[in-house]
């Protein structure tokens, strides 16, 4: 999300357009009622509406927007005066953005308080702190590049990446216009072909570093300030070039050649709404659709008068009084949508479309209050424009209060914590039977729980380095259990398999053998072409990894055991699914090893210690319906039917999810999950002894 520090505006073409008369800043409505189509892709997209799957691009829309008003006032100056003030530059900018940013910030802080569960609100207070801060893409950059963070809420200040994305671009920006301009008057030359080459090269330069990391890093190129940079840059190119196009557009047949460079340019926009969606990559190519269409709108309204658009031009439709009127909103209305729609499914649980439309578009009412009583006053206030250090030092203000709040916010939710879980060793796991742990007490439903919610996100398996990240294709030499031990398991899969970790460690070391770890996250053991959310592309790393691995246990000595296990959720066709197991369990049958297949673990589709750590007194709370939790599971059926000889199969779901309606989250006061759907490493431990009786049953860790 983009805005402006003008008013809507165009830079009027002087006589001569090479010439370096001063460009005239004249109102444009039409932008505004871009702005407009802006923000209704962007709340058509969060609501989940129908033919809104790429309503993203409106953020596009809105960095154009912001490259082509800012470098006009930019260029108005340098035109007009050879130079300008970078104070006041900024303190435009603060008075104009930060505060209804500050008041949104501070009321999503006081509704995470009344709504949120404590290990929420700590998540909450340091996403405030990094968007107060302008910080934001860069703080979600690193939680979306972490396969181990993916699957957390959503932030209700998420949206907040594009105005720091957008503030970063400024910060260096309005100094290199400067610079160019200083440089100019020095060596008496026209600071406008200088500020060209600049605006050139940054933008090819983003562009090509935008391509770059759309390849190798999703998250880095959309929310990376550097990849983002080319569509200001492309907006301010538009800037320069608008007197041209004023000349180029005017005369015989104006109106037609406005009309299907405006009309283009909304139906560009239109069509990547409809059919862009979370699997384009993007930004990539793909953004040279909206971005170039936002950029044929905004010069196909361009004059060098102040005369309306006329006729059939698409300007026309945008500078409507409704149009207008959302435009005017856009900023605040894009500042209060998300945390509204957030915070309500917090409350109230996932809602269908129909009913996140109904809350975005509810959230222009907090947002008109705000743009009333707190932006426009502000902005444009003459007392404190008046000087630069006053609308500066309202800037700061609209930074400190929603930092108090989130600090307010962090440390009382981290107090609540710090009781923690029961202390001592980890309890023994019962071997069989329906209770977990081999004494399990007294049966509750409610109390503190082991590990404590906190911990539980960092239970990890104490394999250090073994499960390799996305863009790793070869896992290293990652033995465990008995040290120089000439026998060993092989546990292969990807994080499914490397959550059973301190179960397999155990049994290992109770034989004297050693355990070699072969994980990957999020790749599928069978041979299944997937894409990584990591890398934003089709997995690739996933093939060659696995083929290495199987490649490994094939030309080493053959195990005593493989334990094979993946998450059962990579592919809805089973008959593919099928194929791949099949090309994955032949080498490995081929070994001669015995190799058993652990069923996957319940999936919860929630980050279970949030929700936990609100749930301490009714643990039931945060259980799910057991037929979401466990979907079919083709292979167990066909290891049932006797249809995979080699391979055997245990099942250790009864102990997880005893039958019932719903899959607990606790049972017998340990916390089994440390996210979404990994078994804590507690919980692990817990059921080694459970998986040692159920492999020695079948006669798997005999000879």
């Amino acid at each position: 999300m983009t805005r402006a520090v003008t008013p809507t505006a165009t830079i009027a073409a002087p006589a001569a357009p090479a010439a370096a008369a001063a460009y005239r800043l004249n109102f444009r409505p039409d932008i505004e009622g871009l702005r407009a189509v802006a923000i209704l892709t962007v709340l058509g997209f969060h609501a989940g509406v129908p033919f809104f799957s790429g309503g993203y691009v409106g953020v596009d829309v809105f960095f154009v927007v912001s490259g082509f008003l800012i470098t006009g006032l930019l260029l108005a100056r340098v035109t007009a005066h050879g130079t300008f003030s970078l104070a006041d530059f900024y303190a435009r900018r603060a008075r104009r953005i930060l505060p209804a940013a500050g008041v949104t910030l501070a009321a999503t802080a006081t509704a995470a308080w009344l709504l949120l569960p404590p290990l929420a609100r700590v998540d909450v207070a340091h996403d405030l702190i990094a968007a107060a801060a302008n910080a934001a893409n860069w703080r979600f950059v690193a939680a979306q590049t972490d396969y181990l963070a993916v699957q957390a809420e959503p932030s209700p200040v998420l949206h907040f990446w594009s105005l720091a994305v957008e503030e970063q671009f400024y910060l260096g920006w309005a100094p290199l216009v400067l610079l160019v301009a200083a440089l100019a008057r020095r060596w008496d030359r026209r600071a406008l072909p200088g500020i060209a080459v600049a605006v050139g090269a940054v933008t090819a330069g983003s562009y090509a570093l935008s391509l770059r990391w759309t390849a190798v890093s999703a998250p880095l190129a959309y929310l990376g300030s550097p990849s983002r940079a080319w569509q200001f840059g492309v907006g301010a190119a538009a800037a320069l070039a608008a007197p041209y196009a004023a000349r180029l557009l005017s005369g015989r047949g104006e109106t037609w050649a406005r009309a299907v460079l405006g009309w283009g340019g909304i139906a560009a926009i239109g069509w990547a709404t409809a059919a862009f969606d979370g699997l384009t990559a993007y930004p990539g190519t793909a953004a040279l659709v909206p971005t170039l269409g936002a950029c044929a709108v905004v010069l196909a309204g361009h004059r060098a008068d102040d005369r309306s658009p006329a006729g059939v031009e698409a300007g026309r439709l945008l500078a409507t009084g409704p149009a207008r009127t959302a435009g005017r909103l856009s900023y605040v209305w894009y500042l209060w949508h998300w945390p509204v729609l957030v915070l309500a499914e917090a409350a109230l649980g996932e809602l269908r479309w129909p009913a996140r439309l109904a809350l975005v578009l509810a959230a222009g009412i907090p947002a008109a209050l705000t743009a009333r009583l707190v932006e426009r006053p502000l902005r444009f206030s003459l007392v404190v424009a008046a000087r630069p250090r006053r609308g500066l030092a309202v800037g700061a203000t609209a930074v400190a209060v929603p930092l108090a709040a989130a600090l307010l916010l962090g440390s009382g939710a981290i107090r609540q914590l710090e009781a923690g879980g029961p202390a001592g060793p980890v309890p023994v796991g019962a071997a069989g039977g329906p209770w977990l742990l081999a004494e399990p007490g007294p049966d509750r439903q409610a109390g503190p729980v082991r590990p404590a919610p906190a911990q539980a996100r960092r239970d990890f398996p104490a394999d250090a380095g073994c499960e390799v990240p996305p863009e790793v294709t070869t896992s290293p030499a990652c033995r465990y259990g008995t040290p120089g031990a000439a026998d060993r398991i092989v546990l292969i899969g990807d994080s499914h398999a490397g959550q059973w970790f301190a179960a397999v460690d155990s049994l290992a070391k109770r034989r004297g053998w050693a355990v070699e770890v072969l994980v990957k996250q999020g790749c599928p053991l069978p041979r299944l072409t997937v894409r990584s959310p990591q890398l934003g592309r089709a997995y690739t790393e996933c093939d060659t990894w696995r083929r290495h691995a199987l490649a490994r246990i094939a030309t080493g000595p053959r195990p005593r055991l493989i334990v094979v296990a993946s998450l059962n959720r990579y592919a809805a066709d089973t008959r593919a699914l099928a194929r791949g197991w099949d090309s994955t369990l032949r080498p490995l049958v081929a070994t001669g090893a015995p190799i058993v297949y652990l069923r996957d673990t319940p999936t919860f589709g929630r980050d279970v210690p949030t929700c936990m750590s609100g749930a301490l007194n009714d643990w039931q709370r945060c259980a799910v319906a057991r037929d979401a939790a466990l979907p079919r599971d083709p292979l167990a059926e066909d290891l049932a039917r006797g249809r995979r000889p080699g391979v055997s199969d245990v099942d250790l779901t009864p102990a997880l999810c005893p039958p019932g309606p719903r899959c607990p989250a606790v049972r017998e006061g340990i916390l089994l999950y440390r996210d979404g759907s990994h078994l804590t490493d507690t919980a692990a431990a817990v059921l080694a002894p459970r998986l040692e009786h159920e492999l020695e049953s079948q006669g798997l860790l005999t000879g």
